[in-house]
């Protein structure tokens, strides 16, 4: 019997249609009903990946395709994160399946998250294929997006049957595909999607399996459902699984512990339904099991055989989370003290493999590892939507011992910008000791590809610096490249100084309009200020100790407004990733759900100068 299940994930650079093509195959999959009101982006679910346009964590969803020979196709996809930051995310998505759709910009070509991803496809074996999307955009060139994608097949090490890979032409908007490179060129795509289901069952391998031997499934995902509790997910290895059936769980660490099975659950659409039974190749959840974490397996008691774990790249960057211990402290937040921080953390833990945390001398701070800002920026948000209150340090690289030797991370970074800003960024990442590889002109001569080797510590605040220098227009990307022996013992960060306020108070308009002659502000008129909270940056690279809530005074010759109007600059609105960039290590980030602030570590002005000498 020829099997007409097919799990697949869909891999991309972030923002190039990964998403909205998914939409569309869940459109013409017959998911929805005539009736039901359908949004865009179905598939990015939180909040943060709709405000941020990327996809953070990996999701699955499942339809049927009707071919034209009267088979139906039973088609499991998974959503997969673009970003290197969410590598675990990416590794835990590709066990589950067993090939991709590598979508591919007509306009950009392969962008360096295709790189990671695909990377990772390949040498799990997947076969490949791409996805040229994007057809009816202005600008497109088809020839020379599927040239580069070859091209980065090859520099991937792709074996032979993984470098013959199918080419569908879509236009993931439109829901429309072709064949035909030549129509693609023209525009000429047919009406639906037919073109690129039939090249995923022809292509994309029915899951291997035996059903009959005894059951095994790694733990690839976990879930919470309030009436049945601890949901576990992943694609059945071998054997078959029925609810009320007795199971076994493998921990990592080689405990065996009974358990039962309650219920299987299986996507259909967007949603999970309940099912009698599962085989071999088959993406489902179990209800059931508690405890369970990533990387267990559920197997047979007569079969108790762990699966190999997941297997993810080590975190390069930490910093600090703890209390905050400002002078405004519980006024925003529901969830302050050190015991719900680290049960929160801890609750991170299980779901997010990418993730350490330590505890440090202090009680009341968490030393925190992830895989870049973004990974762990994300994770603050989460965490003060949900009503936390906590301050962070300055992220720093983790330096590992290799082979005798002190090494540090280093990343492959991309910067795509206009002609006239290249010297200004040459200069910029080379005081960070970024070294340039790759140096291109488009064929305009109007912008320029820019490629640097530059340590990890290098990078940090490095992006809102050239986003300024820039004007806004640079667009950049980097990759984990590897540790390399330790060269420099300085600091890799641009010095600033901050502007420090010596005042607890409201900020006022006055004050605020000579302030500004120094620096740029954070604040505006009627903030709450507290003492050593930092509310700008100076001109010069030192700090300097302000008074923001003086007033105008009151003289029997004029009232206090009498002047002329104020004129103030719009103050730097410091968003969270702002913020983390931007401190030095005397400061902190004390993050609200309401408020992001800067402020010096230590608060009174004489002790910072004690601490100094």
């Amino acid at each position: 019997m020829v099997r007409t299940l097919r799990n697949i994930a869909i891999i991309a650079h972030v923002d190039h249609g990964k998403t909205t093509l998914v939409d569309a195959l869940l459109r013409q999959g017959h998911v929805f009903a005539e009736h039901e009101a359908v949004g865009e982006l179905i598939m990015d679910s939180m909040d943060q990946e709709r405000e941020r346009g990327i996809t953070i964590a990996a999701k699955n969803c499942a339809l049927t395709w009707n071919a034209p020979d009267g088979e139906t196709y039973h088609i499991n996809i998974v959503d997969t994160p673009g970003h290197a930051d969410f590598g675990g995310e990416v590794e835990r998505a590709l066990r589950m399946v067993d090939g991709v759709l590598l979508l591919v910009d007509a306009k950009e070509g392969p962008m360096p998250q295709t790189k990671f991803v695909l990377r990772k496809a390949l040498e799990l074996g997947h076969r490949v294929v791409v996805v040229i999307n994007k057809v009816d955009k202005p600008g497109a060139d088809i020839d020379a997006a599927l040239n580069k994608t070859f091209d980065l097949f090859v520099e991937l090490k792709a074996s032979e049957q993984q470098l013959d890979f199918p080419v569908v032409y879509t236009s993931g908007l439109k829901g429309q595909a072709t064949l035909d490179r030549e129509c693609a060129s023209r525009g000429e795509l047919s009406e639906n999607m037919t073109p690129l289901f039939s090249t995923i069952v022809s292509h994309i391998n029915a899951p291997a399996g035996e059903s009959t031997l005894p059951f095994q499934m790694l733990v690839l995902n976990l879930g919470y459902d309030n009436f049945k509790g601890q949901l576990i997910y992943g694609k059945i290895a071998q054997g078959t699984v029925t609810p009320g059936m007795s199971v076994v769980r493998l921990t990592i660490d080689g405990q065996i512990i009974k358990g039962k099975v309650n219920e299987i659950l299986a996507y259909q659409g967007l949603k999970r339904v309940s099912i009698p039974k599962a085989e071999a190749g088959d993406i489902v959840g179990i209800a059931g099991l508690s405890d369970v974490i990533i990387g267990d397996t559920i197997a047979e008691p007569t079969y108790p055989n762990a699966l190999p774990p997941v297997i993810v790249d080590q975190p390069t960057l930490q910093m600090t989370f703890g209390v905050n211990t400002s002078p405004f402290a519980g006024r925003e937040g529901k969830f302050t003290t050190s015991r719900v921080i680290k049960e929160r953390l801890e609750k991170e833990l299980r779901t997010n493999i990418s993730l350490r945390v330590e505890p440090t001398e202090q009680s009341d701070q968490f030393l925190v590892s992830g895989r870049g800002e973004l990974h762990l920026s994300v994770l603050v948000e989460s965490m003060r939507r949900e009503g936390f209150e906590l301050q962070l340090g300055k992220p720093q690289v983790i330096i590992r011992e290799i082979e005798g030797q002190k090494c540090e991370p280093y990343e492959h970074l991309f910067i795509d910008v206009p002609t006239e800003f290249s010297g200004a960024i040459m200069e910029m990442v080379g005081k960070r000791r970024g070294v340039a590889i790759v140096m291109e002109t488009s064929p305009s001569g109007k912008e320029q590809h820019l490629e640097f080797r530059i340590p990890t510590s290098g990078l940090i605040g490095l992006r809102s610096k050239l986003i300024t220098r820039t004007k806004g227009t640079i667009i950049m990307h980097s990759l984990f490249a590897g540790y390399e022996p330790i060269s420099f013992n300085g600091t890799d960060s641009d010095s600033h100084g901050s502007l420090i306020s010596m005042e607890a108070g409201e900020a006022a308009a006055y004050a605020l309009e000579n302030i500004q002659e120094r620096g740029i502000l954070f604040i505006k008129p009627g903030d709450p200020i507290y003492i050593g909270q930092v509310i700008g940056e100076n001109a010069k690279d030192e700090d300097l100790e302000v008074n923001p809530c003086k007033g105008k005074k009151l003289t029997n010759m004029r009232s206090s407004g009498a002047d002329e109007a104020l004129q103030l600059i719009p103050p730097r609105i410091m968003t969270l990733e702002n913020a983390i960039d931007y401190i030095g290590n005397d400061e902190l980030v004390e993050v609200t759900p309401l408020s992001i602030r800067i402020r010096k570590a230590i608060l009174d002005s004489n002790e910072r100068k004690r601490q100094r000498k």
